[in-house]
């Protein structure tokens, strides 16, 4: 993606993404970025206040969080032009990934939070978390060495119908469908990923394949792939045409297809190797084309024999192949482990904020963060990143986690920081508060 910036390095990167706030605002965020990589412990916004040296400006700072939230897919811009798609190098397709993710609140008092289906359950085997729902799209890229992994950058705040009344009109948002979020965030992606000039497509969890989020897909020209209902309405491809019959040609099929009929019958199964999570994978496989409402015409299908039974995958390119399809399928559990990684190490959650537009911010800085310290982390050595002299029992072929990653980058953030102090010559007080700030970030 052409850019009129440079190529920039992580230490401007807090001030680029800051930049579409106002100038009071800008330099605040900045340094909010700056303690949230920093912070410990329990990550609030006061942590990161406290991490970036800002507590005489409490208030302040958090204006710039709700600023943040309200300025989000402007900031989301810069970090997808200037940070992340210098990452997405090669000259093959580009896969985004779209999904939906609870965060816990607390309290009666916090703007847009409501009751929600949990995901992981966890012990106490809750089916329901009480909170806020993110919608959130991410570019997903392969590093050469630790795989695909999901690069977050940009969310939307779902609200349900009935917790919209309770919100205060002038901050109330119109009530959207998880569905209508994910295309108007396909429709944020496509003209700054279009620059690239490489074909799009979207891994999507089953819940949005359908016709809401298929058909605009399908008219903004990107390829979906997805998981398929084994109920699901399908039909043949239509035949050629008979010469003299007048009319459109046929867009769907006059035969129903079965998918549980397809596979249950032996015949027509295929075995392969695919390259899926860490390895290769031997799959049994069995693919056919057929016609679907929702997609609004040809979809290439693929039924796989798992050990637990078999199930079915989709792709509205019917020139993919069964290897295009599986890998992508496989490829966007690396957003479900960008969510893990955002909320307990990061801290997505943690930061109890009262009023929706702070809370959606306090969200993206999390998300943000996380991102940027991938980059950064991008093309650095894994002996750069993590020490394992000091964990003799770890096996050395594991790749370095996000967690090191941070460590790392907060390293040489203070190593930084000490290395400006010496150079002017510092005196025994400035010394001292060095020392002071290095031991309140680690105690």
């Amino acid at each position: 993606m052409t850019s009129s910036h440079p190529t920039l390095v992580p230490c401007q990167w807090f001030v680029r993404l800051a930049g579409p706030l106002d100038r009071r605002s800008a330099p605040r965020l900045a340094l909010l970025f700056v303690g949230a990589v920093l912070a410990r412990g329990r990550r609030t916004v006061t942590t990161w206040i406290r991490a970036a040296r800002q507590s005489g400006r409490f208030q302040s700072c958090y204006l710039a969080v709700a600023a943040a939230g309200r300025k989000a897919d402007s900031i989301a811009v810069r970090l997808l032009n200037e940070v992340i798609a210098p990452l997405a190098t090669g000259s093959g397709r580009l896969t985004l990934a779209i999904d939906d993710t609870p965060t816990r609140r607390y309290g009666p008092y916090v703007q847009a939070a409501g009751v929600h289906h949990n995901p992981t359950p966890g012990p106490a085997g809750s089916p329901h978390v009480y909170g806020h729902v993110f919608v959130v799209l991410a570019l997903l890229v392969e590093h050469g060495r630790w795989g695909v992994i999901g690069l977050p950058l940009l969310s939307r705040l779902y609200v349900r119908e009935v917790d919209l009344p309770a919100i205060d009109p002038k901050h109330r948002p119109a009530f959207r469908t998880k569905l209508e979020m994910a295309v108007e965030l396909l429709r944020w992606a496509k003209p700054w990923l279009g620059l690239l000039r490489r074909p799009i497509w979207l891994v999507a969890d089953g819940a949005y394949a359908k016709k809401d989020v298929l058909k605009p897909a399908k008219a903004l020209g990107v390829t979906v792939v997805s998981r398929l209902r084994k109920d699901a309405a399908l039909r043949t491809v239509p035949g050629p045409r008979p010469a003299g019959r007048r009319g459109r040609p046929r867009v769907y099929g006059e035969r129903v297809v079965d998918l549980a009929k397809r596979a249950g019958q032996r015949r027509g199964w295929s075995r392969g190797s695919f390259d899926l999570y860490d390895g290769a994978a031997v799959k049994r496989y069995k693919t056919f084309l057929a016609t679907w409402r929702p997609a609004g015409g040809v979809i290439r299908v693929v039924l796989v024999d798992e050990p637990h039974g078999w199930r079915a995958y989709f792709c509205t390119d019917p020139r993919a192949t069964v290897a295009d399809v599986l890998t992508t399928i496989a490829d966007r559990f690396s957003l479900e482990i960008a969510f893990r990684e955002v909320k307990e190490v990061v801290g997505a959650g943690k930061q109890q904020v009262r009023f929706i537009h702070a809370g959606v911010g306090s969200f993206h800085v999390c998300l943000w963060t996380y991102s940027l310290t991938e980059a950064w982390a991008w093309r650095r050595s894994e002996a750069e990143l993590v020490d394992r002299s000091e964990s003799p029992w770890d096996e050395p072929t594991r790749r370095p986690s996000h967690a090191d990653k941070r460590r790392a980058w907060c390293r040489e953030i203070l190593a930084g920081e000490i290395l400006a102090i010496l150079r002017a010559g510092p005196s025994d007080a400035e010394i001292q508060v060095a020392a002071d700030r290095l031991l309140r970030l680690v105690a």
